[in-house]
């Protein structure tokens, strides 16, 4: 029954489907020709309007230049008036001309000779001899001294050149003087108002014809093509007169063209397009429709039959889904499908088992909580996305409820995080390793059957302890300073390590009146004291200091990573400066700076023994002290300190 209605349903709606794509086309053509009428339309209105532009143009540039031209004649009257060696001087005639910006430069004379001229063949010529030049002979005749004669552009009687010529009455003696010019700005207004140079402004779509006719004549007077003979029937003045509203002509080889004719004063401005244009455009729009209908048939289709099955068929698609995802690992999942009895039970009893499942993890988060222990346990195998941990895992790792939810949907990103994590371990063992400055984990991961376990305890109590036991060791409780021994051990790797051009030194110090500073102040001051000494000290560069506190008042460092041993005195020279610029308050009405003697031994042999070198900076403290106090000397050195505060 479901494929015979589905049958019947699909013959239906096809048959609907093409009765709607007849009347479309029908509509569409008519759309198709309205839009194309508009089209031409609206290039006729900007032609027109382009023309009148023009035509405005061209009147205000021969307007601009007849008066820039008659300006010039009148300049060169004036001139050849008053300088009279000009006149007949043919040089002098080019001077004058180029001067004046003008391309030629005549005097006639009162019998209408050109007696002198910028030209040397024009001298001699009669102005009555040639209509061109005839014009200007009325001049002569006038008695209207400020008289002139401003000639339209034209073939010169001489060459046959397209020249403009003004001339100008002379004051005081009969004659006339005439200039020319080569028109090239009216010529270059001029042909921006021919058709084909404005047709050639329209872009035009393939085959598509942009024309303009004599309505007197009939004759083409432009086309956007290029002139040619004119033979179809659409270009006839009488079938063009048809096509004020848009109309279909016969073209070249029995084509139809649609055409468009509108009249501006004594033109017919037309356009014409091939009607297999239009027909294009109608069989691209109907098969789009009927795309467009057909795809909507398809989903009526599709939509009746999900109506049919989705009792059945989608209740077992989102059943078999769901246990899809419950394999993957997804524990969270609760299937609910329902719509029939049969359905809400397997429900329930797949929710069910899915429930046993997690309880098993649960119970084993229970039993490690109730132990007291700190420690979590992970499981997961490429099969299963999902990871199974036990609760206290993203406590022991430090990590946000967020993150934690993403690793532990994803088994390679837990897979990741666990190498990232387990990448180094701390300095001294092999499976434990730091999450962050207070948590030191340890690490048991094993590989079986496939699946990746793993077991994290909390270690950070032991390691913190065992942290704290060492500093205490190397480190000196009152200053924070290296303990001598521990000093002496890193002193001497330095010194073995020393490299080839590099030179260090052991530096023994000892602070002046220090025990005057305890005997006024008391002990506690003391220690004070000798704490902001320290922090001096502490406060020098790491990758050249190495500091610590011998016993009591003494204390020695190590300068290391020198080139050479005046780097190491402007090391001493910057410690020493930063104690003068540390004020250490003794008691509320005194402070004073830390006094300090100082003697140090330098070596380039990484060879020497520590001890040895040490013991040569104590021996030049203690000539030092024994000079002087407050400066520092060198093992050796003859003369005063190097240096003091």
């Amino acid at each position: 029954m479901q494929k015979i209605f589905i049958r019947y349903v699909s013959a239906i709606l096809t048959a609907s489907v093409f009765l709607i794509i007849v009347i479309n086309c029908l509509f569409t053509l008519y759309s198709l020709e309205s839009q194309q009428y508009n089209t031409f339309y609206t290039k006729s209105e900007q032609m027109i309007h382009t023309l009148e532009n023009n035509e405005m143009e061209l009147s205000i540039v021969k307007k601009n230049l007849d008066e820039d031209y008659l300006t010039r004649a009148r300049a060169a009257a004036y001139i050849l008036d008053r300088q009279k060696e000009v006149s007949m001087d043919v040089e002098e005639m080019q001077y004058l001309a180029n001067l004046l910006n003008v391309d030629e430069l005549h005097m006639i004379d009162e019998k209408g000779m050109i007696a002198s001229a910028s030209v040397p063949e024009y001298v001699g010529i009669d102005m009555d001899d040639h209509p061109q030049t005839r014009e200007f002979l009325s001049l002569l005749e006038s008695e209207d001294e400020n008289a002139y004669l401003i000639q339209e552009s034209q073939p010169n009687a001489a060459k046959g050149e397209i020249m403009q010529y003004v001339g100008v009455a002379r004051k005081g003696t009969k004659g006339v003087v005439q200039v020319g010019f080569e028109p090239t700005r009216q010529m270059d207004a001029q042909s921006r108002n021919t058709y084909e140079y404005i047709f050639s402004r329209f872009p035009t779509d393939v085959g598509e014809e942009l024309f303009a006719v004599d309505a007197g004549t009939g004759k083409v007077v432009g086309h956007s093509a290029g002139m040619r003979e004119f033979t179809a029937e659409y270009y006839q003045l009488p079938h063009l007169m048809e096509c004020t509203g848009g109309a279909y002509k016969k073209g070249e080889n029995g084509s139809e063209m649609y055409v468009f004719a509108r009249r501006y004063e004594d033109i017919l401005i037309c356009a014409a397009i091939p009607g297999s244009k239009l027909l294009e455009q109608l069989l691209i729009q109907g098969f789009s429709t009927l795309l467009y209908l057909l795809f909507v048939e398809a989903i009526v289709i599709l939509l009746l039959n999900y109506l049919v099955k989705q009792k059945v068929v989608n209740g077992i698609h989102q059943i078999m889904e769901n246990l899809s995802s419950i394999t993957n690992g997804n524990l969270d999942i609760k299937v609910t499908v329902g719509g029939n009895q049969e359905f809400e039970v397997l429900s329930r009893g797949i929710n069910a088992m899915v429930k046993s499942i997690v309880s098993i993890s649960d119970r084993i988060s229970a039993i490690i909580e109730i132990s007291g222990v700190s420690l979590a346990a992970y499981e997961y195998e490429p099969e299963v996305n999902h990871v199974f941990v036990t609760s206290g895992l993203r406590d022991l790792l430090d990590i946000s409820d967020r993150e934690a939810e993403e690793l532990y949907q994803d088994f390679e990103k837990f897979d990741q995080y666990i190498q990232a994590v387990t990448a180094v371990p701390i300095e001294g063992e092999t499976d434990i390793y730091r999450i962050n400055d207070s948590r030191y984990v340890r690490v048991h991961r094993s590989k079986s059957q496939g699946k990746n376990l793993g077991v994290i305890t909390d270690v950070s109590t032991d390691v913190l302890e065992k942290k704290q036991m060492i500093y205490e060791n190397t480190h000196d409780a009152l200053t924070g300073l290296y303990k001598f021994s521990y000093f002496k051990q890193i002193a001497g790797e330095i010194l073995m390590e020393l490299p080839e051009g590099e030179i260090c030194a052991a530096v023994m110090l000892d602070l002046d009146f220090f025990k005057s500073v305890n005997d006024t102040f008391g002990h506690d001051t003391g220690d004070k004291y000798l704490q902001c000494f320290a922090s001096v000290m502490q406060s020098m560069p790491l990758d050249h200091f190495l500091t610590a506190r011998r016993s009591g008042d003494e204390f020695c460092m190590m300068i290391f990573g020198c080139g050479d041993k005046l780097e190491v005195t402007r090391q001493l020279d910057h410690f020493y400066e930063a104690l003068r610029n540390r004020r250490i308050e003794l008691s509320a009405e005194e402070s004073r700076y830390a006094s300090v003697s100082a003697g140090f031994a330098c070596t380039e042999d990484a060879g020497q023994g520590i001890e040895e070198l040490l013991s040569q900076a104590d021996e030049a403290l203690y000539e030092v002290k024994r000079r002087t106090k407050g400066c520092y000397r060198e093992y050796g050195a003859d003369g005063s300190s190097l240096g003091e505060v």
